[in-house]
């Protein structure tokens, strides 16, 4: 198994694409630790694992303070003597489907302070430790608004900019102590929780409308799926891609190659980004 006594640290488990990744590195062979900031979220995917065969350890861990993230993975490395794989998923509480030039100030910055707080403090937390025992990988997430320019995503395009952005920096520092900093954009996953739920308040027929044309902005015509998004995590954080470094591994299908994609003031378009 590729990831196989590897201890991986996943902050917003109780997320769909959270768990999803964190189902993905159990099944990969990784130790998993568990958090979010709500336990009951966290603990569905630790007994997720625990009923496919897998082990993981939950804590209520609020990944925008920055001891209890510090105090947290010391715990874990004193424990299991590494912390091989850090991987944020956290969600950003973003707002969207408004124009920006009609956005609350408070609502566009909501989503880039928060993801540039949690980066930061789940990243330089994971990356002292990582750098002293010469090895690791920090993954982060986002999605195709990090990529191209994507009407009313509100603050969470930037944010997206800002963690790739940040992504790159950190690898760059990082890299000569043995440590690996890696992106993952999606473009929107159809199974995520966030997009389920927003489907389902639309009518059958204006669902597959939107999901046709979101599919259709595609060069291979169809959307990611949270497995693809989970495979390509556990990817990243193996051996197979030592090499991959400070860079974004797209998954949006094409997307984000603006194959055609067409600016849009379609009021029944949902943004997909939301995971």
């Amino acid at each position: 198994m590729l990831l196989t006594n590897k201890t991986a640290v996943i902050y917003g488990a109780g997320g769909s694409l959270g768990a999803a990744v964190a189902k993905a590195f159990s099944v990969a062979g990784a130790n998993v630790f568990l958090s979010g900031i709500r336990l009951q979220p966290v603990e569905a995917t630790a007994e997720a694992i625990r009923k496919a065969g897998g082990s993981a350890q939950v804590d209520q861990v609020d990944a925008l303070d920055q001891q209890a993230v510090s105090d947290h993975l010391s715990s874990i490395s004193r424990r299991t003597g590494s912390v091989d794989i850090s991987f944020n998923a956290i969600a950003l509480k973003d707002t969207q489907d408004i124009p920006l030039i009609e956005m609350k100030l408070e609502d566009f910055i909501r989503p880039i302070q928060i993801a540039m707080q949690s980066h930061f403090i789940t990243s330089t937390a994971a990356g002292r430790i990582m750098s002293a025992q010469k090895s690791g990988v920090i993954l982060s997430l986002t999605a195709t608004p990090g990529g191209i320019g994507y009407p009313g995503t509100g603050g969470f395009g930037t944010a997206c900019c800002a963690i790739e952005s940040f992504t790159t920096t950190l690898a760059s520092e990082l890299g000569p102590h043995g440590v690996r900093a890696v992106t993952i954009r999606s473009g929107g996953s159809p199974d995520s929780r966030v997009f389920v739920d927003a489907l389902a308040s639309l009518d059958k027929q204006v669902a597959e409308q939107v999901l046709g044309s979101l599919a259709n902005d595609t060069m291979l015509k169809r959307l990611p799926g949270m497995n693809d998004i989970a495979n390509v995590a556990v990817f990243a954080a193996s051996d197979l891609a030592a090499l991959i470094t400070g860079t974004v591994i797209d998954v949006t299908g094409g997307t984000t190659a603006a194959l055609n994609y067409k600016t849009t003031q379609d009021k029944s378009y949902i943004p997909p980004f939301r995971e």
